[in-house]
């Protein structure tokens, strides 16, 4: 089985693969890159797997990242691209659960036998642009199946991110598992805990970002991955939600809708604040009139530093969803909403994301788009301005008039933009009379 030809971006890989063969040596694409050549998808990068031993790697190009020599590994940079080049061997051991204790090197065959998946496990000549195939890959992508090179369950000790990565590939590639790979999946799916945690985050985190994401989460879920990475979205099921907005059902069948419904290349405070803006609907479900979730957002808001810090998400990712699960309830009272407010808030950085948020919850629900289209159109008057216009009333102003800095400074200067932004006063002196006024009418002030 040949590719027709192979994209512009795989130069400095060829470049390398040219090199290493000129000294004798066995030189091949290998591994995902081919996968995606196979399938007509132009790879991200490329992988290199040569009978070249690591020193004589490192001697071709000395100014390599030699952090995996170890194992075989060397990060060739060129110009700035690195290309990883592997030296083909056979891993030991897996006392850890993540690497082998030692390799040995050995044959493109037996390398291509301890791979993870058949679709992982081509290499690719490039001279020829022939696919080499030991483990009946191509069959596998021809008939859109995701199985593990020889005994699942002995892959899966060896490296139990494995896991979920199987998850991801057929979440990616709109391929199903094969049966045996299923069912080891699913009885191993707790060891999934004792994989260091940012390294399930980052695999999780890309499903997160593959459309249709609530499809992958419904994946996690069916083979037992789900519940030991978040049982949080597992307290979903069951959780009834009021018919007349949310007739779809369940909260956690309305999160997997509303992942669904996301645009593509969602950013990373996106999807997360989609997956989690009503965790906290569990905690505060009451049943009064209807069923009610009062306080929902506020305890989401609250529940994502606890989860994010569990995921070892960053600080900055964290309070930026955070921020977005607070406030997705805030559209409910956008008709009632003065028009300085709404442009203050639309200006917000976060606002973009937020209202997409919004967006795939409503479109994963009740599907009435009113709050959303008439935030839309303040956001686009706020985007046709340069910048937004600089506050007259500041901090200053208020210390000029006599008052005293505190908690309460924010809320004037709030309510002062907002109305400057009404055109309600156009210079300080009138900025001045409205702050008067504004604390003549709010005593606590």
């Amino acid at each position: 089985m040949k590719v027709k030809k192979l994209p512009a971006n795989a130069s400095t890989a060829l470049k390398i693969i040219k090199i290493v063969k000129n000294c004798g040596a066995e030189a091949y694409l290998i591994g995902g890159c081919v996968r995606d050549l196979y399938l007509g998808i132009e790879p991200k990068d490329y992988d290199v797997a040569t009978s070249l031993p690591p020193d004589e790697i490192l001697k071709l190009f000395p100014h390599s990242n030699e952090t995996g020599k170890s194992f075989g590994v060397v990060r060739v940079n060129d110009q700035g691209e690195e290309v990883e080049v592997a030296t083909f061997r056979l891993d030991g051991p897996y006392s850890d659960g993540r690497r082998p204790d030692y390799v040995t090197f050995s044959s493109l065959k037996e390398d291509i036998s301890r791979r993870d998946f058949t679709i992982n496990a081509l290499a690719l000549n490039p001279d020829t642009l022939e696919i080499i195939d030991y483990v009946g890959g191509i069959d596998d992508l021809e008939n859109g199946i995701v199985r593990t090179v020889g005994l699942p369950e002995k892959r899966f000790q060896e490296d139990r991110l494995r896991l979920i990565r199987s998850i991801r590939f057929a979440h990616r590639l709109n391929f199903k598992i094969e049966d045996e790979t299923g069912k080891a999946l699913t009885r191993m799916a707790q060891e999934i805990k004792t994989v260091a945690m940012e390294r399930v985050a980052d695999e999780f985190q890309k499903i997160l970002l593959t459309s249709p994401a609530g499809d992958g989460i419904k994946m996690l879920d069916r083979y037992g991955l789900l519940s030991p990475i978040l049982p949080e979205i597992i307290r979903m099921k069951g959780v009834d939600q009021p018919e007349q907005f949310h007739p779809e059902g369940d909260v956690f069948i309305h999160t997997c809708l509303a992942l669904n419904e996301l645009k593509p290349n969602p950013t990373k405070a996106i999807v997360w604040a989609t997956l989690f803006h009503d965790v906290g609907k569990p905690d505060t479900f009451m049943v009064t009139d209807r069923i009610r979730f009062h306080g929902h957002a506020e305890r989401g808001a609250e529940m994502i530093f606890d989860i994010g810090k569990r995921l070892k998400l960053s600080n900055e990712l964290i309070e930026r969803v955070s921020k977005i699960i607070l406030e997705h309830q805030r559209f409910g009272d956008i008709d009632k909403m003065r028009p300085g407010r709404i442009k203050n808030w639309v200006a917000q950085p976060h606002f973009e994301e937020l209202l997409e948020v919004h967006r795939a919850d409503c479109a994963g629900s009740h599907r009435d788009m009113s709050a959303y289209e008439k935030a839309t159109e303040f956001l686009n008057e706020i985007r046709q301005l340069e910048t937004m216009p600089p506050r007259i009333i500041t901090g200053k102003t208020l210390i000029e008039i006599g008052l005293e800095p505190g908690p309460i400074f924010k809320e004037i200067l709030t309510a002062a933009y907002e109305a400057q932004l009404e055109d309600s006063f156009t210079n300080k002196e009138e900025g001045i009379e409205f702050v008067k006024k504004f604390m003549n009418e709010n005593r606590n002030c």
